[in-house]
């Protein structure tokens, strides 16, 4: 599998000069999206399957989709950092348990058990979800899916993103806190202003 040595070596700005607009724009067609494509809020998150404020986010995340129904979309995007070692092959078994059509099982599992992410932990977890393992253990060597990964870091980079978890709601960088309230009150606030929608590629 590929690493990620370019990206983790991307240079960091102070704060005040990061972009705070999503960079590049959700795509139906390779982001992991829960909930209508089209629905009127959005909530976008960077994430680290081996980051433990990550995982207490997930409570957070839950939260916010129950409270919005079909109103809101969830998509996540992965940003491994670099103090985390397992990360990068957490976010891979992730993309290589989308191929199957289980991503969200896996990103729940992995969150689950995030301190057990080693290569045999994870075919393991595809075998406990059902998925076929012997595609799933090719499927992790697939430099696309490492490629799928280089891409949310980039697009992390370009949009501000330097840790996590972060949140955008719709095409704006969420600042400060991030429970459930904070994220709720701004996701409303956002669907009578044009931050409600990300932009989106045409799905034509």
């Amino acid at each position: 599998m590929a690493d990620l040595p370019a990206l983790r070596a991307l240079p960091r700005h102070r704060d005040a000069a990061l972009p705070k607009v999503l960079a590049t724009p959700v795509d139906p067609a390779r982001d992991h999206i829960y909930g209508d494509v089209d629905a009127e809020v959005t909530l976008l998150e960077y994430l680290d399957y081996e980051c433990p404020f990550c995982a207490r986010a997930t409570g957070t995340a839950n939260e916010v989709r129950n409270y919005f129904g079909s109103r809101i979309r969830y998509v996540v995007r992965h940003l491994p950092l670099p103090q985390h070692p397992h990360a990068e092959l957490a976010a891979v078994a992730a993309e290589a348990a989308a191929r199957q059509g289980r991503f969200w099982e896996m990103h729940k599992h992995l969150f689950d058990h995030q301190n057990e992410l080693e290569h045999k932990d994870l075919a393991g977890y595809a075998g406990v979800l059902g998925l076929d393992v012997e595609q799933f253990l090719r499927d992790l060597e697939d430099p696309a899916l490492a490629e799928h990964v280089r891409e949310d870091m980039a697009s992390a980079n370009d949009s501000g993103a330097r840790g996590t978890p972060t949140f955008f709601v719709g095409s704006h960088r969420h600042e400060g806190r991030y429970d459930a309230r904070t994220l709720i009150a701004e996701l409303e606030r956002a669907a009578t202003g044009e931050t409600a929608r990300l932009g989106m590629r045409s799905r034509r």
